[in-house]
C-alpha cells in the first residue's frame, strides 16, 4: 500500500542502503534482507523526524514496478503520515486539528503524530473526517459462504 525505494550496493563484507526519496536515510545490513529491513526502519525514523521538524514527507508508491528494492511502511505510519500531511496542506496546526475534533487535551492530539504509539483507529477517523477527508481502504475479500 505505502511502498518506498531502497537504493543498496555491497561495501565490503556489507550491504550499503539508501532511499532516494530521503536523503537522510543511510544504513547497512550483513544480508541484502538485513539492509531492507534496516533501511525500513530508517525510513520510519526519517518520517518520524520530519513530522517533529516540521517538514515534508515524500509520497509513498502504491505499487512497485518489481525492479529493486522496495519497503512497505506499516498502516499506521501511512496514515499517521498522510493526516499530517493533509493537516499541512490545508494549513492547519495542530492546535486547529484539536479544535476540529473537540478534543480537550494537547497530548491526544500530539499522539496521532507519535510513531511509535498505537492510535486508536476511531482516532484516525476522526482526525480524517476533521480534515474533510474520506478514509477508504480498497482490500478486495471473497463473499462470505
Amino acid at each position: 500500500m505505502a511502498w518506498y525505494k531502497l537504493a543498496l550496493q555491497p561495501d565490503g563484507d556489507v550491504w550499503l542502503v539508501t532511499s532516494p526519496d530521503f536523503e537522510e536515510v543511510v544504513s547497512f545490513g550483513k544480508t541484502q534482507e538485513e539492509a531492507c529491513r534496516n533501511g525500513r526502519n530508517a525510513i520510519e525514523e526519517a518520517i518520524a523526524a520530519r513530522i517533529a521538524d516540521g517538514e515534508d514527507i515524500p509520497f509513498p508508491m502504491k505499487d512497485t514496478d518489481g525492479k529493486g528494492h522496495f519497503v512497505e511502511v506499516p498502516m499506521m505510519v501511512y496514515l499517521k503520515s498522510a493526516i499530517y500531511m493533509l493537516m499541512r496542506e490545508k494549513g492547519w496546526t495542530r492546535a486547529d486539528l484539536q479544535r476540529a475534533l473537540g478534543w480537550s487535551h494537547r497530548e491526544q492530539i500530539d499522539r496521532l503524530f507519535r510513531l511509535d504509539h498505537q492510535t486508536k483507529l476511531d482516532a484516525i477517523e476522526d482526525a480524517f473526517k476533521a480534515l474533510g477527508v474520506t478514509l477508504t481502504i480498497d482490500t478486495p475479500f471473497s463473499h462470505a459462504a
